[in-house]
């Protein structure tokens, strides 16, 4: 028996969002978003995604956005919703001649990325300010339904020259028997590769930044993505295969186990 999914439930600025208040991120969508899990109302890495609503809103907007009030805005919304465990989006946009930033939280059924082994498939796409979080990305999501459609269960962004740079919905870690490599290229850094940067760090095992081209993935042992959502091995990009490195996997899955949360 499968459990029905919540129904989105949607409040603008601390109140259930109204018509009037949809025509925001309807036809003024100009705007940045975090997303994020919530347990038994608590949140990984609560204070990286305050910090990524904070910074994208002063890049667009000129203008800090508070991160106690954006942590009871939410807190407001799974109340409002009637649950402790969720999907959770903070959007933050300025609507044209309103003096402050407008949150919008939806809460909606809780998700998990599944574990199996993921196949990606390479496209030529970088997004435009990719330290920017931004609903209705065009190319991603355009990107990401080819993919599937092709039998891959995601894409995989790529500069000029076939340089790798993230999933459309993910990061993308490599192992090269030493280290994990994160890609030096623009792209979002994801909050749960953050965390697994620093939970990695605690036990010793080494991350590090540098090129990654589709040309030497044969170099990789092993590979993995990761997002809000939690982790998986990668099997295959394109027609280069992967094994799935189970202790990798572990230690992994440890890191992000063992990362902080805090209440909402």
């Amino acid at each position: 028996m499968t459990t029905p999914a919540l129904p989105p439930y949607v409040e603008m600025n601390g109140r259930p969002a109204t018509a009037e208040d949809l025509r925001v991120p309807a036809f003024a969508g100009f705007g940045h978003f975090t997303a994020f899990q919530v347990r038994d109302r608590e949140v990984r890495g609560l204070g990286l995604h305050l910090d990524r609503l904070d910074a994208a809103n002063r890049e667009l907007f000129g203008v800090p956005l508070d991160a106690e009030r954006v942590r009871a805005l939410v807190g407001h919304a799974l109340d409002g919703a009637g649950v402790r465990d969720a999907s959770v989006r903070v959007h933050g946009y300025l609507p044209p001649d309103h003096p402050e930033t407008a949150v919008m939280v939806t809460v909606g059924a809780p998700a998990h990325l599944s574990a199996a082994p993921q196949s990606l498939m390479s496209v030529p796409f970088a997004r435009a300010l990719p330290q920017v979080k931004r609903p209705g990305e065009f190319g991603q999501a355009y990107y990401r339904r080819r993919a599937r459609s092709s039998g891959f269960d995601e894409a995989l962004l790529t500069a000029p020259g076939g340089v790798v740079a993230e999933g459309a919905i993910t990061n993308v870690g490599f192992w090269d028997g030493t280290s994990v490599v994160w890609p030096d290229a623009p792209l979002l850094t994801g909050v749960t590769m953050t965390l697994l940067e620093d939970g990695l760090a605690r036990t010793g095992r080494p991350t590090v930044r540098r090129p990654v081209t589709l040309e030497g993935l044969v170099a990789y042992r092993a590979a993995f993505v990761s997002n809000s959502q939690g982790i998986a091995p990668v099997h295959r990009i394109d027609d280069t295969s992967f094994a799935v490195d189970e202790v990798l996997m572990k230690d992994l899955d440890r890191a992000y186990g063992d990362a902080p949360r805090a209440g909402v």
